[in-house]
């Protein structure tokens, strides 16, 4: 069983008693598992048990406006109380001031942490400056109890990129593809540079991910899960394996030239869908003039005035 279910069946079995001890705090109350860790996203195995795999939940609680310190408190050790075994699984012992990843969180305290902001209410230099993954970590996972809706609100408003920090964004990834992909990796082959055309490669592959994940309204995860991600996207899915392709083979002639061709051929795929959405006006097959017009559509005249690479 993955540890996003193991979590839900802790806090289930846990729930009564939270109900009977803290009867006037229940309802302000929140309760999942969400962030970092691949059980937060589904994708837990085997191996990743052999580290931070825990039964565990949050709970969140609202500022102290509301709920005390001493009302905290008191919850603290009451989550601290909770079966250390689980399903075959031991709880390490929890600190005064909640896990990692597990534990009693502010929730304006948790989200300030791994986003800088109380609410998810972002600021457009936020939007353009948080890191992706972080994102992806605020909307993953799931809730099991929110009393308030406080939790669900924000998470609702990390939910997606605004639109035209996404046309920023895309814009830029798209004019990367175009100068590592379909400029610069059969240049530096030309110039012997073996080591370079990869690197050209990997910069093509990362810009390419960036751009799928935006054209599906969508966050791309920490580097090590962005390919399980990219597999289950609705579109442009099955560029994935090309795009491992690209990664892991060599740089020989016969090689490269099928390299060159599964480039051209991702660009050609990615240009197909900017036009389905409506996102460029531009007729060819050349990346650059397809981010500078996704690059026109943004509505915002500051951002757009900022230079095209301005959000990456």
């Amino acid at each position: 069983m993955q540890g996003l279910e193991i979590a839900r069946l802790y806090y289930n079995q846990a729930e009564p008693s939270l109900k009977e001890q803290f009867p006037e705090v229940y309802p302000l109350l929140a309760a999942g598992l969400f962030g970092s860790g691949s059980e937060c996203y589904g994708y837990d195995d085997d191996i990743s048990t052999d580290h931070d795999f825990e039964p565990g939940f949050c709970l969140f609680l609202p500022d102290e406006s509301v709920i005390d310190r001493r009302t905290a408190f008191l919850l603290e050790r009451w989550y601290g109380k909770l079966p250390r075994d689980f399903m075959g699984l031991r709880r390490s012992l929890q600190s005064p001031v909640g896990g990692a990843r597990h534990g009693i969180f502010r929730t304006g305290d948790f989200f300030q942490h791994q986003i800088g902001s109380r609410d998810g209410d972002l600021s457009l230099t936020q939007w353009l400056t948080i890191p992706e993954y972080a994102l992806s970590e605020m909307t993953n996972g799931q809730l099991f109890h929110d009393g308030s809706g406080e939790v669900t609100a924000i998470r609702s408003r990390l939910s997606s990129y605004p639109e035209d920090v996404r046309l920023k964004k895309l814009s830029g990834h798209l004019l990367l593809m175009n100068q590592s992909g379909q400029y610069n990796y059969s240049r530096c082959l030309a110039h012997g540079e073996t080591g370079a055309a990869q690197l050209a490669v990997t910069e093509f592959v990362q810009h390419a991910m960036h751009t799928i994940f935006l054209l599906n309204r969508s966050y791309m995860p920490y580097y090590k899960w962005s390919f399980r991600a990219l597999r289950a996207l609705p579109l442009l899915s099955l560029l994935a394996e090309l795009l491992e392709y690209l990664l892991t083979t060599d740089n020989e002639p016969e090689m490269a030239e099928e390299k060159q061709k599964g480039m051209e051929g991702i660009c050609a795929d990615v240009i197909a869908e900017l036009q389905h959405q409506h996102l460029t006006a531009a007729i060819c097959d050349d990346l650059e003039k397809h981010a500078y017009s996704v690059h026109d559509r943004i509505q915002d005249s500051a951002l757009r005035n900022m230079h095209i690479l301005a959000a990456l």
